[in-house]
């Protein structure tokens, strides 16, 4: 059993489905052992994207997703998706190829520190030197990723442990070829020993572990019962969910349904969109800064008061605030919580929904407060939407797209000021519907995310929503939608510029350098990578593109809309620091 043969074997044992790559001969007998243990292997154009699509896979599933990259810059392509895996506490496995044991370090190609480079970008990561070390370094890696605050970890596997015993003999004696001197020998034979080392194992130690389910954090049914005192108590609760609190994908159905019930206001952020369906009366989009400043307690589950919240300063001074996460640094980052919950928020959130159920009579003054600045930011979006622009209007755009998803349709974000004011506008429909960056605010997450989703749920549709600057990193996965019959729906909001920069570098600094694009014809490059293009230049037959793309996609093929759009001032001054 070769090395590459080890590893499909502990993938498929831990309920791997896809491998996510792009070749390189380093990693080769990875990608077709996988393949010979019924794992699917998706190659893609750009590494960043194989480690996105892994990303997606597991944000979805809850079992880790998997790339496997080559060694040296197939490794360091993959860094800025690691960092975003990282931030946004996903739990991935990377495995990079590397040169071969006896070249490590010795000027090999592509041979370069990569387990230094992740110490500050994964979880943990190791180095394997021995085949038999293969199967239990792969299974630590799968339960370090989903352990705890979950996150990417990275395993290097050198080439020569990756192929057949014989075969790896043969080529360091060739390297050698007939010994001509005393040092000939001598290398001869530590090269030898040293092969002799790294095929040690015994038939015992290629058994695989058990795999156990991981339980994160235990609860402390004193905070629960504290917690629910003080929303019992409370006249002006709010409460925010962050994608913390989807971490436990199999028991996200049941939260959905205890929330529901739960009668709390609540402002959705991140991978938590669509936990409540599209029109909950309970929950709310607009107005979360003025909320959090009149609430009487506040209740964050799942993300840590960081920009998003002010860095704490959006919260009320005499608010009771209740802070719920995993992490126990941003437990308390920025302000500190009167209570500091350590657990998981979706375990915790499942408990309080249990013993508390809030009485909307008892709260109307409150919700009135709340459905008035809800209607207010829907009055702004409609008057916005209703304004004269060149090309169509965004916002207009937005809702007709709305409008247009099923009840299992999947949202991908990747993009600056098209993809914000879309994420006011569109609703998502159901629990995991919705995938964007997270905190890091990363571009170029869109093509890889959105293949996931499709793989992973392939009778939704998968709508990939691009600004038009952050479509540049992953058009070209257009041909990797074809070749793998991902059919993901693409749409371009094309405004001819880096907008959300834009807007306020030429307003503060005078100048917009750096910032304009064109009104490129994207939908022409996905037709000649043999997608069906569409192109939307004003307000005309949007919806009916819309309903033939949607069409199209359900047969089988991968949709890019461009649409073409104009500017307005609806997110002007939203530049965060």
């Amino acid at each position: 059993m070769n090395g590459g043969e080890q590893i499909a074997r502990v993938l498929r044992h831990q309920g791997v489905r896809f491998l996510f790559t792009l070749c390189g001969g380093h990693i080769s007998p990875i990608l077709v052992e996988a393949k010979k243990h019924g794992i699917r292997v998706i190659d893609v154009r750009q590494e960043p994207t194989a480690v996105f699509a892994a990303d997606a896979v597991s944000r979805l599933t809850g079992i880790p997703g998997v790339a496997a990259v080559t060694a040296g810059p197939g490794v360091t392509n993959a860094v800025t998706a690691v960092k975003n895996a990282q931030m946004a506490q996903s739990p991935l496995v990377l495995i990079g190829g590397a040169p071969a044991t006896a070249l490590k370090g010795r000027g090999a190609l592509q041979d370069i520190d990569q387990i230094g480079l992740f110490k500050t970008l994964t979880k943990w990561s190791a180095a394997i030197r021995r085949d038999c070390d293969i199967a239990p370094v792969l299974e630590e890696a799968f339960d370090a990723a989903v352990s705890g605050v979950p996150g990417p970890v990275f395993v290097e596997c050198p080439v020569d442990l990756l192929y057949d015993p014989a075969l790896v003999r043969e080529w360091y004696a060739k390297e050698i070829g007939k010994p001509r001197n005393l040092r000939d020998r001598a290398i001869q034979w530590y090269l030898r020993r040293h092969v002799d080392k790294m095929f040690a194992c015994s038939p015992k130690s290629l058994e695989l572990a058990a795999k156990e389910s991981i339980v994160p954090f235990a609860l402390d049914t004193d905070a629960v019962a504290a917690a629910a005192s003080r929303i019992r108590a409370a006249k002006k609760p709010v409460m925010i969910i962050g994608s913390q609190a989807l971490l436990r994908v199999d028991r996200v159905g049941e939260l959905a349904r205890k929330l529901a019930d739960f009668n709390m206001p609540v402002y959705l952020a991140g991978m938590a969109r669509g936990l409540l369906g599209a029109d909950h009366p309970m929950q709310f989009k607009h107005g979360r800064s003025k909320a959090l400043k009149e609430a009487d307690l506040v209740l964050i589950a799942g993300m840590p008061c960081d920009f998003r919240l002010g860095y704490g300063k959006s919260i009320g001074k005499k608010a009771f605030y209740i802070a719920v996460n995993r992490s126990a640094s941003d437990l308390k980052k920025n302000r500190k919580p009167n209570l500091a919950v350590a657990a998981d928020p979706g375990t915790f959130l499942l408990a309080l929904t249990a013993q508390v159920r809030l009485e909307q009579h008892r709260l109307s003054e409150w919700l009135d407060r709340l459905r008035a600045g809800e209607q207010q930011g829907e009055e702004k979006i409609t008057a916005f939407a209703a304004a004269d622009t060149q090309y169509a209007n965004p916002l207009s755009l937005c809702r007709s797209i709305d409008a247009a998803l099923d009840d299992d349709s999947v949202l991908v974000g990747d993009g600056g000021d098209f993809v914000a004011t879309a994420s006011y506008i569109l609703r998502p429909r159901s629990p995991l519907s919705w995938l964007d960056p997270g905190v890091y605010g990363t571009l170029g997450v869109g093509a890889g995310f959105a293949l996931g989703a499709k793989l992973v749920r392939p009778e939704a549709d998968v709508w990939l929503l691009y600004g038009d600057g952050a479509s540049g990193y992953g058009l070209i996965e257009q041909d990797t939608f074809v070749r793998h019959n991902t059919p993901v729906i693409t749409v371009i909001g094309n405004d001819a510029g880096w907008t959300q920069i834009a807007r306020d570098q030429s307003v503060i600094l005078g100048d917009d350098v750096g910032s304009v694009l064109r009104y490129n014809r994207y939908h022409e490059i996905a037709e000649a990578l043999d997608a069906k293009g569409y192109l939307i230049d004003g307000e005309n037959g949007v919806d009916d593109i819309l309903r033939r793309a949607i069409q199209d996609s359900r047969e089988g093929r991968p949709v890019l809309i461009n649409a073409l759009i104009g500017k307005t001032d609806y997110r002007k001054g939203s530049i965060s620091m």
